[in-house]
């Protein structure tokens, strides 16, 4: 069997116990295996552009390590990613540049829910990057930590007020979860806002085992 590598490149395993569980949710769609790591010694979440510098070396060094068919950076910033495409000889998904592709891909207007304010500025340039801008209808901050998602009942309230806004202010059509530990909180998101939602982490790994399909025909 095919084996997908998901790193959490915090060192919150909370975050990547719910990576785990998103996953779980597709699990009767896959037929490669997923697997998940968490980058130790690297900071609880990653919020800031020092924080991506910081785990960029040892994320690569992490994934060098592990044998596997394609890779997954379980980080909405997708640090690192250039760099372990550059040098895995494998295929390399980020969650955020996954998500971003399954949006632009249902044609609609996208909302990306942003965990802190400090990200909004770098989705954007990401997305600009990737030409999807006339896609982007805005770019909203929880101002929640990373730590801070596994608290369900705020968490669930507050992405519904940040998601509503993004709907009703900004005219998104489908909402994105811009964090790896949000995921569990599609359905209900979808139920209270009528959106299609996307969680990034399944999107990420939807993309690799599609990687692995070309890598390997039958």
């Amino acid at each position: 069997m095919k084996r997908i590598f998901l790193l959490n490149p915090n060192s919150s395993v909370s975050v990547t116990g719910a990576m785990a569980r998103s996953v779980a949710l597709i699990r009767n769609g896959l037929w490669a295996e997923p697997v998940f790591g968490t980058l130790e010694g690297a900071p609880a979440g990653i919020e800031s552009q020092a924080d991506i510098d910081a785990v960029t070396g040892p994320l690569l060094d992490r994934l060098g390590r592990e044998d596997a068919d394609a890779y997954v950076i379980g980080c909405f910033s997708d640090p690192g990613l250039a760099r372990a495409r550059a040098t895995l000889g494998a295929p390399v998904v980020g969650i955020a540049e996954a998500a971003y592709g399954e949006a632009v891909q249902l044609g609609r207007p996208f909302g990306v829910v942003s965990i802190v304010a400090a990200s909004v500025d770098r989705h954007r340039i990401a997305i600009e990057a990737l030409g999807y801008t006339r896609f982007l209808a805005g770019d909203r901050s929880l101002d929640m930590g990373v730590t801070e998602m596994g608290q369900q009942d705020r968490a669930l309230d507050r992405i519904t007020e940040i998601g509503t806004e993004l709907r009703d202010l900004d005219g998104a059509r489908a909402l994105i979860l811009g964090c790896a530990s949000m995921g569990l909180y599609r359905a209900e998101i979808e139920a209270r806002l009528g959106l299609p939602v996307i969680d990034p982490v399944q999107a990420g790994v939807l993309r690799a085992q599609a990687l692995l399909t070309l890598a390997y025909p039958a």
